[in-house]
């Protein structure tokens, strides 16, 4: 969590401050941390900043603001309020702590330290490195915005202050990690999330205790939410900021995490992660539509294969008009162990994508394609229909709009595989129920992870059945227990 230890006060005596502060933060051996010393009114002055993380203009700015204090005051009794009036920048403070001095400057804020006075002031002068807003990668829509966040907190708040200009909209900021000292933001509305949700939240952050967290939101997860062994994801990453204020405007909390572009959305169930933007950009027909197919290829990504395999094993359970299901040909090779193969190589070619770069990854696919593939069922390694039935569901698990689901459902479908090549039919049943089961026993943060299916809620669940028209949509999702469960004034 962010730094506990004892607070160190800040001395009259700027020369012990300064000693302390090389100390600390390694003033001549670091190139990145410095100091720049003046006089102001015959006292001195002392500005620390941290090279990278400061808009150079600005200091240059307040440097030349307190350099000219010499020509238009006399009097050096009231140096501090004369200072602190020449500052000439929206966010000014004051504190009494060279520790907290230290963490603000090392986010990428200035420290100006006066001699004589026991406090300094703290001018927010930050400007992240980074790119600016483009479209999610993994997010795109047909019409719509095409801005997302960035790996900067602060333009991440904005986009999402920018769609919800509400004064009741709050960012609470804290810092996570001993040596990290990672910016995060939790970002409600104030009098429609939770407050029991939002302080369960601070809550949880608040007991973190670790060096750092460079994998940021990721590590910010595992300890919110508890996760362990689970597969299955508890909540939503979005990179899209009209994504995200749609959800604030449910009653959900977001967690943003600064130098990620991913934004957390809690509390969620397994219907948030399979609904994308896409469905409220078209007309409610189209959405629906959308929705149907998309549902389709996620179902077919998890049940296809293994039903499949099944009726291949013991085709006397297929009626007259479909027993041309399975394989047209034998090999030497079970079709489980073909299964298993073609489901290892898809996963292989995922990896070889993600680590090849854009200028070769079409020739990638044209050799995974026509060589591997054409070639291995030419040799007979593999019949096509193990091909065929495979690529389905790959092709069902990339239409599975949140990425952890559908490597999930892909567990999900190893496991019904072996459970149909061990126990035929019961295998296939048990298995089925099983994962039913096993999903609706699951909770995050005290949310049922099959709502409203599971407790059955009719109203919701065809809301999740058809995409509804925005003006018919009056109320809020009950499960986020919002406090006006009303969207729209009277």
């Amino acid at each position: 969590m962010a730094n506990t230890k004892n607070k160190t006060p800040i001395s009259k005596n700027i020369e012990e401050n300064e000693k302390f502060l090389k100390d600390r933060l390694g003033i001549g051996v670091s190139f990145d941390v410095g100091v720049r010393k003046i006089f102001v009114l015959k006292k001195e002055l002392q500005l620390y900043y941290c090279t990278g993380l400061c808009d150079s203009e600005f200091i240059i700015m307040l440097y030349r603001e307190l350099m000219d204090m010499d020509h238009g005051h006399r009097s050096p009794g009231k140096v501090k309020e004369l200072v602190h009036n020449h500052l000439a920048h929206q966010q000014v403070e004051l504190t009494k702590s060279l520790d907290e001095a230290v963490d603000r400057m090392l986010s990428g804020l200035i420290v100006i330290f006066l001699d004589g006075e026991e406090e300094a002031f703290i001018v927010d002068v930050r400007s992240y490195p980074g790119r600016s807003p483009e479209e999610p990668d993994i997010e795109k829509v047909v019409r719509g915005a095409r801005d997302g966040y960035t790996e900067n907190i602060i333009i991440n708040t904005a986009l999402t202050r920018r769609r919800i200009r509400d004064e009741r909209l709050r960012h609470e900021i804290l810092q996570v990690g001993e040596r990290s000292k990672t910016d995060i933001c939790i970002s409600y509305i104030q009098d429609v999330a939770d407050p029991g949700l939002v302080d369960l939240i601070r809550k949880e952050l608040s007991k973190i205790e670790i060096d750092g967290i460079p994998m940021a939101d990721k590590t910010i997860e595992e300890f919110i939410v508890k996760q362990g062994w689970n597969p299955f994801p508890l909540v939503r990453y979005t990179e899209r900021p009209d994504v995200a204020a749609q959800h604030l405007m449910e009653g959900h909390v977001l967690i943003i995490t600064d130098t990620t572009p991913s934004v957390m959305i809690t509390p969620t169930t397994l219907f948030h992660h399979v609904q994308h933007a896409e469905e409220y950009r078209q007309t409610p027909f189209i959405g629906a539509f959308l929705r149907w197919i998309r549902f389709s290829g996620i179902i077919m990504s998890v049940f296809l294969v293994p039903m499949w395999l099944l009726f291949s094993m013991q085709q006397q359970l297929l009626p007259d008009f479909i027993d041309f299901i399975g394989p047209n040909k034998t090999t030497n090779i079970p079709l489980f162990l073909q299964i298993l193969f073609a489901e290892i190589g898809i996963d292989i070619l995922r990896l070889a994508a993600i680590h090849t770069p854009s200028s070769l990854s079409t020739a990638m696919g044209l050799i995974a394609a026509i060589l591997i593939g054409q070639i291995a069922i030419d040799v007979g390694l593999f019949v096509p229909e193990v091909m065929l039935y495979v690529a389905i569901a790959a092709i069902g698990g990339f239409s599975t709009p949140s990425y952890e689901l559908s490597v999930a459902n892909k567990v999900a479908r190893l496991v019904l595989i072996v459970l149909v090549v061990l126990f035929k039919v019961p295998g296939y049943m048990i298995g089925v129920t099983l994962f039913i089961l096993y999903l609706s026993t699951i909770k995050n943060l005290n949310t049922p992870y099959l709502w409203p299916f599971i407790p059955f809620n009719p109203k919701a669940f065809l809301q999740i059945l058809v995409r509804v028209a925005v003006p018919l949509s009056k109320v809020r999702p009950s499960i986020v227990h919002p406090q006006n469960r009303k969207k729209q004034p009277n």
